[in-house]
């Protein structure tokens, strides 16, 4: 019986675990100075050897470029035509800031983290193909989604407000389709200032003020719709000008009621 409260009692004893302290007393705490020196040194060489690399690539596009494509990697624009050094040198960038595709003869790059996706002077860029050692077209990241630069035109002042316009229309059409009257005419506008006289896109303006009920401006935006189409030098027949005939018939018929109306 003795033994065997000996034992219960042992078995309730905690057990003693002894290890060696990480510190003892009068040791001191080692400090990270080091540390944090190794890493700056470390980081400044990689900077060093980015900056190193970048610049070798910028003098080999530049002894080998034409005029006009030397001009652009001077001014930082990636243009078509250029190669993929070029590409790197007008965005100040090396290989590794890409993920690199190769296509038969075709290669397409895009940025290797969208983080810090390469940039040139017109903007982010969310994809550049070359062809043939060329390049064929490029993209650019904007709000209204990927502009893609695939003609010289594309790539003036002109061609970038045609290509937003297009894209503000598009976003106003889907906006039309759910509901969104208020939100739609907003893009409508906005790309209306980009492509001044695209009779189309007063029609489109004109029938969202005719749903909202807003008479006066809907009439104005009717006529206006009509009178650029100069009706008289106009067949709106045939299936190729069906969307246009219905477009026509559509707003005299408004016109007719809200003249009414506003009388």
């Amino acid at each position: 019986m003795v033994l065997i409260v000996a034992a219960g009692v042992v078995a309730c004893t905690p057990k003693r675990v002894r290890e060696e302290p990480i510190l003892k007393n009068g040791d001191r705490v080692p400090t990270a100075d080091a540390s944090i020196v190794e890493a700056s040194r470390r980081g400044e060489a990689e900077r060093e050897r980015m900056r190193a690399e970048r610049d070798s690539l910028a003098a080999v596009a530049l002894s080998r470029c034409s005029p006009g494509i030397c001009e652009a990697v001077a001014r930082g624009e990636v243009v078509l035509g250029m190669n993929e050094v070029e590409v790197f040198a007008a965005t100040g960038t090396t290989p590794d800031a890409w993920s690199i595709r190769h296509a038969g003869n075709g290669m397409i790059l895009v940025p290797a983290s969208l983080d810090r996706a390469p940039r040139d002077a017109v903007g982010q860029l969310a994809l550049v193909q070359l062809r043939g050692g060329r390049v064929s077209s490029y993209g650019y990241r904007e709000a209204q989604g990927i502009r893609l630069v695939d003609e010289p035109r594309d790539a003036t002042t002109a061609g970038r407000a045609d290509a937003v316009a297009e894209a503000l229309i598009r976003e106003g059409d889907d906006l039309v389709a759910r509901g969104d009257l208020k939100g739609a005419l907003d893009r409508y506008d906005r790309a209306s200032i980009l492509r001044a006289g695209d009779p189309l896109l007063d029609y489109r303006i004109a029938t969202v003020l005719d749903k909202q009920l807003r008479p006066i401006e809907a009439l104005i935006q009717y006529r206006l719709f009509l009178h650029r189409l100069e009706l008289e030098k106009i067949e709106a027949v045939g299936d190729a000008y069906a969307k246009l005939a219905d477009a026509i018939a559509h707003a005299r018929e408004r016109v007719i009621v809200l003249e009414k109306h506003d009388r």
